[in-house]
């Protein structure tokens, strides 16, 4: 499971690249207009309520373009906004500050969004026991910001990559030509030691042959809570300690139905793929 934590190396190469794509040769508008010994502050407001996420990227983005740019008075990743929320304050030279306003709305904006709607889906399972979990459905390049957004609104994340845990979807039996516990046998003979083995399963049968055949995580997928709630008794009563998943055409009006059948993990795809992006603005003062 992931924690709270950015690795600079992998958010340094996603600025730059942010940087030359936004700002090319220069920002002529700027140039033309602003003098570069002019200096100010802007606040940067909510607009809407929400979960605050991002603050480290900030940060770290000014001082890329311009270590006079100063961010203080902010607030901490995960804190609550509403509408009128002073979310930080940036000061130092305007001109580097204009220049970089639209990609530091971006990163605040997009990773609040994926808090926020992280947030709703973990209230809507409390008390359950139930953990909600991201998946690798990000935008090419933003998972790791993606999923420590996740992080920050209270959920969990599940694999980085393809590397990091053996995942048995349909379209590997289908290729392999083998059924779940047939699958989940082969994994195992030529999986990492100590590697996590998961399988996605369609029907009760399968949860059931495929959890004794030695998978560590059973994922149904695509189940009615009424089936879910039967592959979890079917499951438990192979009497192995296995983690049960749901996944599948998930929501926020269904989600607490499928926690309540007793499985372990609800993996939420849209998360990532489906967050709106919370609504923050900047506002600019010339000292």
């Amino acid at each position: 499971m992931g924690s709270r934590r950015l690795d600079p190396d992998v958010l340094d190469r996603l600025i730059d690249l942010a940087l030359a794509e936004d700002i090319g040769p220069g920002d002529v508008t700027t140039r033309a207009l602003v003098d570069p010994a002019r200096r100010g502050r802007a606040r940067i407001v909510a607009r809407e309520r929400g979960v605050l996420a991002g603050i480290p990227v900030a940060r770290r983005l000014l001082r890329r373009v311009d270590p006079g740019l100063r961010l203080y008075q902010a607030l901490a990743d995960g804190s609550p906004v509403q509408p009128g929320s002073v979310v930080a304050a940036v000061r130092g030279p305007l001109a580097p500050l204009l220049t970089v306003e639209r990609l530091l709305l971006n990163v605040l904006q997009r990773l609040s969004g994926i808090a926020t709607q992280t947030r709703r889906y973990v209230d809507a399972v409390a008390g359950t026991g139930a953990r909600v979990l991201d998946t690798r459905k990000t935008l090419p390049g933003w998972r790791a910001l993606a999923k420590y957004a996740v992080s920050v609104g209270g959920g969990q994340n599940h694999r980085a990559g393809l590397y990091d845990q053996i995942l048995i979807k349909d379209n590997h039996l289908a290729a392999a030509a083998a059924t779940p516990a047939e699958a989940v046998a082969q994994a195992r003979a030529a999986a990492p030691r100590g590697m996590r083995i998961e399988v996605e399963v369609e029907t009760v049968r399968d949860a059931r042959a495929a959890a004794a055949a030695g998978a560590d995580i059973v994922m149904l997928d695509n189940m009615p809570p009424r089936r879910v709630k039967q592959a979890v008794a079917a499951i438990r009563q192979t009497g192995r300690r296995v983690i049960i998943e749901a996944s599948g055409r998930v929501t926020l009006r269904t989600i607490r139905a499928v926690a309540a059948t007793g499985v372990d993990w609800i993996s939420v795809g849209a998360l990532t793929h489906s967050a709106k992006a919370l609504d923050l603005s900047l506002e600019v003062e010339v000292d």
